[in-house]
């Protein structure tokens, strides 16, 4: 098991979870987030994350994947970056965190994430992305899983 930096779409991954940069309502969004929607199937997918009713930054929650070739998406919610004086970097670490923690209480072998946060909430991708390698990482050196970082574009 281990860790892999790939380009793709994180939607099209086989693997036990895909990770969405939702947003604090788990309501449908841009980029990501609609793409998973899109994939998973709307209408299921909207009922799913309106029964939860709402994730605060950097936490992360659990649906099913529905019509995605994965059993779960787990929601989290990252930070929008304003300068780097607000805890972004403490907060972008926790959804990450969270997430993994949330895919193994689940089962979950494998996951899928995006680079959150690097997307419409502004983080600067050179320090998302060393915040996604280094905490997930420092996860795997206690938990067996294979886990994706999905780079689109």
């Amino acid at each position: 098991m281990g860790f892999q930096v790939i380009h793709g779409d994180v939607t099209k991954q086989h693997v036990d979870a895909i990770v969405n940069a939702a947003n604090r309502a788990l309501a449908p969004g841009s980029g990501v987030c609609g793409a998973i929607f899109a994939a998973a199937g709307y209408d299921e997918l909207d009922r799913a994350c309106r029964a939860i009713g709402g994730c605060e930054t950097g936490n992360a929650v659990l649906t099913d994947g529905f019509a995605l070739p994965a059993r779960y998406v787990i929601h989290t919610v990252g930070p929008v970056w304003r300068g780097g004086g607000h805890e972004e970097a403490k907060l972008l670490k926790n959804c990450y965190l969270n997430s993994l923690r949330l895919a193994r209480e689940n089962g979950c072998r494998s996951i899928a994430f995006p680079l959150i946060s690097a997307g419409v909430y502004g983080y600067p991708k050179d320090e998302a992305l060393q915040i996604a390698k280094d905490t997930i990482a420092g996860f795997l050196a206690e938990t067996d899983m294979d886990v994706l970082l999905v780079l689109f574009g």
